[in-house]
Formats: structure tokens, sequence, C-alpha cells
């Protein structure tokens, strides 16, 4: 395999993560409620209109279900482009990039700039500062991550080695 391919794939990816997370945050923030703490969430609708907010919703399901399908996509062009030779190498690569930005979601996005950035933040819970540096919230949630990572990383190798080995 080529690791300076593997790495560009895993910067390019990590970018394509962030805009797919900032685009639609920035815009509305209400679009990732379901990923925001439940402190957050209820002082939220103390003021605004309840929407679904809890994981395994139809809209999140389906928002979630459809960034997954896309992820395996693309880590099938990138097995091949990096040049796995079999099933295993196929599932470390693809895993070890989910590894890499579901840490970099966990220790930048949400421990440091998600924390610090009041653009992002639930209208009327700009003053919650404690509620928004909740370390251990998005420490489990990152641990959920790698844990949901397996399944399309495991099903990419398998796809992987049936097609091209």
């Amino acid at each position: 395999m080529n690791w300076t391919i593997i790495i560009i794939e895993t910067l390019v990816m990590t970018a394509a993560f962030t805009a797919m997370i900032l685009i639609p945050l920035m815009k509305n923030p209400v679009w990732w409620i379901h990923d925001y703490p439940e402190d957050i969430q209820e002082e939220y609708f103390k003021t605004h209109e309840r929407v679904p907010s809890k994981f395994f919703t139809k809209t999140v399901l389906l928002k979630k279900g459809f960034a997954l399908l896309v992820t395996l996509a693309v880590m099938l062009g990138l097995m091949k482009l990096a040049g796995a030779y079999n099933f295993w190498s196929a599932f470390a690569l693809s895993y070890g990039i989910w590894l890499f930005i579901d840490w970099y979601d966990c220790f930048f996005l949400d421990w440091v700039l998600f924390a610090n950035l009041k653009s992002v933040r639930l209208p009327g819970t700009e003053h919650m500062d404690a509620a928004y540096h909740q370390k251990k919230y998005h420490f489990v949630q990152s641990l959920w991550g790698m844990l949901i990572g397996l399944i399309p990383c495991l099903i990419g190798a398998g796809i992987y080695a049936w097609l091209f080995c």
C-alpha cells in the first residue's frame, strides 16, 4: 500500500467530513440537535418548538444511514487507490481513516472548536459554557463512533476483497 496516498486520502476525508458537519451547522445548528448533550437540548426546547432529537428517530437514522452509505462507497475507492491487496489490508486502511476522523471529531471539533465557537450554539443556549465543554459526553460518543465504524469498514473490506482480490 502507498503511504503517501493513504495520508492524502485521510486529509481529504477529514476535510470533507469537516465540511459535511460545519456547513449545515453554521446555517442551522438545529440540523445536528441530536448530537448536542441532553442538557443543552432541554434548555433549547424551553424556548423553541420541540423537534425529534433522539438518535433512533427517522430523521436521524436517514441522515446517518445516508452518510454511512456514502462513506462505504468512498472507502471502496480509497482502498483501491491506496493499493489494498486483501480483506485485512482494506479493513485496516478504511478503519484507520475512520478512527482518525472519529478522534479528530472528538478531540478537535467537539472539545476545542464547538466548545468555543459561539456561532454553532443552539439559540438560547449561548450562556451554557460548561455544558458545551463536556469532554466525557463527547468521548463516550466517540467510543460509539468507533464501534459503529466497524460495520461499514468490515462490509467495505468484504466487498473490496470480493471485487478486487
